[in-house]
């Protein structure tokens, strides 16, 4: 039992000091900052039609608990979903399975380590919603409670179940990220589509607020006077908060069933935890050579004499075209011959379905699907130990940098290439520009939170982020002229890119004088 709380304890710390772990607090204190709009804002994140509830600790709690359980059960995958795969590339796994330790502490070790690197987080954003409390509240008495009952009952039970799925994904699908970038994304738009009938269908709620939800529809249908179904807005709002009305909106009695359905969703987890642990492969992980790997290593005549003069001469080549078509080569061999058949699919797909949906649903889809290629575009020396050879090499800014992020881009334009032709047949040249410069942009974002966080994690984190805000219709992360079509947007969206280009070559300039 000792061995299982430092086993606990130790991931804990490994985690936490990370830079990935740090950026990622630093960006959801920001985001927390938004979660209860400044009185004067002009935006809104929980509204139902024209109605936001008074400024009292009611109103913060429970506002910041749903935002909270939504947006970090939507990062916070992304942020723990590696933990396995660090214990196997250091090693640190056999180590710990030399030991008597059985499956089922390891990887229930694994789901406690991921639950607190989140609890961490929102309890930083738990200090957050009372310190926006006390600067924006009209007047109303603070009242802890009010506070401590939503993040008990919504936030963290859904944390929890977000930890143990980023453990069984990664033994189901440990060797294949992509899929489980993909599954966790169509899993996560299910569960936020889910629409509760009956008080007992609350229960299968896993983020806990469709509850809360109905409770502030059935308010503002007293208040208003009306029994008409309103629409219910969640997220960030723009415009019209200047008109909206207010209701009086004092938290909710969660009836008992929905108090034991959290705790059954924790002891499912558990349970799932303690299945998957007997198909666990305990650190038994053997690398095989290939059947035409073998041959040829036994057929080749190690004991040979080698002549000197038979070996091929070293030729100086300057030249950036071999580079790139390394790193092209790279790209498209990054991940399994058969995804590449899901990325033909969605080219298809761009090319039959209606020219809007395609741009505004298929294509950012279809991108992300490249999420774990552009995750380590910049880094993969870095995780090969590979980069004091790359960096001493002539020219690494204008030859492998350029190179990389050139490689990246006729990637992702390739997948586009059907859209790309659809908007020069219809003469949409504001399209046709934002669907290039979008591609350009993607590319740089990845090279640039890469070079910064010197891992993949905070680009994976962010890229599903807008990507789920893109097709939710959120036109403020609209990087692919999806929704805007307007010649400014494109205006914008160009300088954009150029400030990402500045930024990346700068960091890693930086990045080569602190080698030296």
């Amino acid at each position: 039992m000792k061995l299982f709380f430092k086993t606990i304890k130790y991931d804990y710390l490994q985690r936490t000091r990370s830079y990935a772990f740090l950026i990622t607090l630093c960006a959801s204190l920001a985001i927390a900052y938004t979660f209860v709009p400044e009185p004067n804002a002009n935006y809104s994140t929980i509204r139902i039609a024209d109605f936001v509830g008074d400024y009292n600790a009611a109103w913060f709690g429970y506002v910041t608990a749903i935002m909270t359980s939504v947006f970090l059960s939507l990062i916070g995958f992304y942020l723990v979903n590696s933990g396995i795969k660090v214990d196997i590339d250091t090693k640190v796994g056999q180590i710990v399975f030399s030991t008597a330790v059985t499956n089922f502490k390891y990887l229930f070790s694994k789901v406690l380590s991921n639950f607190f690197v989140l609890l961490t987080i929102v309890g930083i954003v738990f200090l957050m919603s009372i310190v926006l409390f006390f600067l924006y509240n009209n007047g109303t008495s603070f009242n802890l409670f009010q506070f401590i009952k939503p993040y008990t009952l919504i936030t963290i039970p859904s944390l929890f179940f977000v930890s143990v799925i980023a453990v069984v994904f990664e033994v189901c699908f440990g060797r294949y990220s992509i899929i489980q970038n993909v599954l966790f994304f169509f899993l996560f738009s299910i569960m936020m589509v889910f629409v509760p009938k009956t008080e007992a269908q609350y229960a299968l709620d896993v983020f806990g607020n469709k509850i809360v939800i109905h409770e502030m529809e059935e308010m503002v249908r007293l208040v208003s006077g009306t029994n008409e179904k309103q629409d219910l807005a969640i997220g960030y709002v723009l415009g019209n908060t200047t008109k909206a009305s207010k209701f009086n909106f004092n938290g909710i009695d969660f009836p008992l069933i929905f108090i034991l359905s959290r705790l059954l969703w924790m002891c499912f987890g558990i349970c799932i935890i303690a299945l998957i642990s007997y198909f666990f492969h305990r650190f038994d992980v053997k690398e095989h050579l290939s059947t035409k790997l073998k041959s040829r290593v036994n057929k080749s005549s190690i004991d040979k004499d080698i002549s000197l003069s038979q070996l091929t001469k070293l030729k100086t080549n300057y030249s950036i075209f071999p580079i790139l078509k390394t790193e092209i080569l790279l790209l498209i061999r990054k991940e399994k011959k058969w995804l590449w058949l899901i990325n033909v699919i969605g080219m298809v797909l761009l090319t039959l379905v209606p020219f809007k949906m395609a741009h505004q649903i298929g294509l950012p889809i279809l991108w992300f699907l490249q999420v774990s290629r552009l995750s380590n575009l910049v880094t993969k020396e870095t995780f090969n130990n590979t980069h004091y050879f790359v960096f001493a090499s002539y020219k690494p800014l204008q030859r492998v940098l350029f190179s990389q992020i050139l490689a990246g881009i006729m990637l992702m334009l390739f997948l586009s290439a059907p859209l790309i032709i659809r908007c020069i047949i219809e003469i949409n040249y504001v399209a046709l520009s934002a669907v290039v410069l979008g591609a350009v942009f993607i590319v740089l974002l990845a090279s640039a939170l890469g070079i910064l966080s010197n891992g993949k994690k905070l680009f994976e984190v962010l890229f599903f982020m807008i990507t789920y805000a893109n097709i939710n219709g959120i036109k403020f992360v609209d990087y692919f002229g999806g929704f805007q079509t307007e010649y400014t947007y494109i205006l914008k969206l160009l300088i954009l890119v150029c400030t990402l280009v500045s930024l990346v070559f700068f960091m890693r300039r930086n990045q080569l004088k602190n080698m030296t």
